[in-house]
């Protein structure tokens, strides 16, 4: 029975999140045409701007960005950049040398270089605001490429006194790379183009993203400023900012590239991080939210918003208890387990279905079955990583924040195998590898006792584990294939 009881509540929990996901959608479906608009006077004026660009240990990436970001297309006397750099390896001599170059160009550039790496990334921007002159601050992260442009598009909202952030979409520089970078794409084109969409015009709050936004400072100040206590700075301080009275703007027609994580290890680290940092912020800020004056949308929002990482944990109790409940399910539930996996199926795994074929539609991208296939899959694999994480925030561990490693991967012929930083093997993959062999188990049993309406799931499951396993065991497995096999010929050939 307590097998029973915990495998029906999280099925139950799953249906939950999967109507919501559902009610996110019809929210971008009723709002996508309401553009934002600018304030009249927004064209004319020209603030004073710092660019703040977070790094450590950027050695691939770093000049790459501070490039883009010193051909900004804005008026020299009114920009300043500050590269806050905490690396502790070759990275500040790159940064030295190109910040010097380009200061003898006219460049007002900083190069300001922590000997340690205190409050992380928050640390370095509080720090940074420290010398900082501007009034509005915007802000980058290593592997991101914002156009000319940015500013000047950015900045005409803030014409509106009570606008304190814009955040910018995402793009994806490398989005064909691999079936990692392809599913990963998917997923942040869901979170950035509907969720983001649908809360923003529908009067909700939403989140500034870490990267490819613009504060205003006295916004930052007005909500007690940069704090490093949990492991999302940016979702922590967009939430207290909001609740000062802070309006924010989301502008999905303003995309800045950037690099996706392309190993799977890096990418389990990134979302390891993501998971606990937003269950430490619904910790911190969610009794806030709820005892506010702020309308009962808003709070609901939050709500699942901010323990939308919980459904990682969801996932992971009906994977523990597949093989048991096999039986179980007939034997106590009878007729109730076809309703209920009817039911599960319509609001979690259709809601899935439809939700990311709107997003791709409105993406420019074409999405077959199998990318829904691999979505569902990919984020049951992560279930392991992200459910621990979300086990560690409920517990009170703080973390350490530990950045996603980048390569300067563009295009299917580049390689991370040999550069810094890469290689890294996660030892959860065996545990992935367990889970992916108890399932093989679980559809084997469901087969030879005729249960053939669960085997679909149960394969599911079976590739996500396997998957995430054994690219994070085998990271050469995650190279794109004409890639793996000159990597394979390179090794024999030196007798490796």
């Amino acid at each position: 029975m307590l097998v029973v009881v915990l495998y029906i509540s999280a099925i139950a929990g799953l249906a939950l999140f999967g109507a919501h996901r559902y009610f996110l959608l019809a929210l971008y479906l009723r709002h996508r045409r309401r553009l934002p608009r600018e304030p009249r006077a927004g064209r004319a004026r020209e603030p004073r701007v710092t660019v703040q660009l977070p790094i450590y240990n950027e050695r691939h990436v770093v000049e790459r960005l501070i490039r883009a970001v010193a051909a900004f297309d804005y008026p020299a006397d009114r920009l300043e950049i500050q590269v806050l750099d905490d690396s502790t390896d070759d990275t500040p001599a790159i940064v030295t040398s190109l910040v010097a170059e380009l200061r003898a160009t006219g460049v007002d550039i900083h190069h300001l270089h922590r000997p340690r790496r205190a409050g992380f990334k928050a640390g370095a921007l509080a720090a940074g605001m420290r010398s900082a002159r501007g009034e509005l601050l915007a802000i980058f992260d290593a592997d991101f490429l914002p156009q000319k442009s940015f500013l000047r598009r950015a900045i005409v909202h803030f014409a509106d006194p009570e606008v304190g952030m814009v955040q910018a979409r995402w793009g994806h520089l490398n989005r064909d790379y691999s079936l990692l970078t392809r599913v990963a794409a998917f997923l942040l084109d869901g979170h950035l183009i509907v969720e983001q969409t649908a809360r923003h015009r529908s009067g909700r709050f939403f989140n500034f993203n870490g990267t490819a936004g613009v504060w205003r400072r006295a916004a930052i100040e007005a909500a007690g400023g940069w704090s490093h206590d949990t492991l999302t700075e940016d979702l922590d301080l967009s939430y207290r900012a909001q609740l000062a009275g802070w309006r924010f703007v989301f502008l999905s027609d303003l995309v800045v590239p950037a690099e996706l994580p392309v190993e799977m290890s890096a990418y389990k680290t990134q979302q390891h991080r993501w998971a606990k940092g937003s269950v430490q912020t619904a910790c911190k800020l969610l009794p806030r939210v709820l005892r506010s004056d702020q309308p009962l949308k808003r709070k609901a929002e939050a709500l699942f918003h901010l323990c939308g990482n919980v459904s990682y944990l969801l996932i992971l109790i009906p994977s523990l208890v597949a093989l048991p409940i096999l039986p179980l399910r007939h034997q106590l539930l009878g007729g109730w387990a076809l309703a209920l996996y009817a039911l599960s199926f319509l609001l979690a795994t259709c809601s899935v279905l439809v939700f990311y074929t709107v997003t791709a539609r409105d993406a420019g991208e074409r999405l077959r079955f199998r990318w829904i296939v691999a979505i569902m899959s990919l984020g049951i694999g992560l279930s392991l990583n992200n459910g621990r994480a979300v086990i560690e925030a409920l517990c009170g561990s703080r973390g350490e924040f530990h950045r996603t490693p980048k390569y300067r991967v563009e295009s299917p012929r580049d390689s991370w195998r040999g550069k810094a930083y890469a290689g890294a093997r996660d030892a959860l993959g065996l545990g992935e590898l367990a889970l992916a062999i108890y399932f093989t188990a679980a559809i084997a049993f469901a087969a030879g006792a005729g249960y053939w309406g669960s085997i679909p799931f149960l394969l599911l499951f079976q590739t996500g584990f396997l998957y995430v396993g054994l690219t994070s065991l085998r990271p050469e497995l995650g190279l794109p294939r004409a890639l793996r096999r000159h990597s394979q010929r390179a090794q024999a050939s030196t007798g490796r």
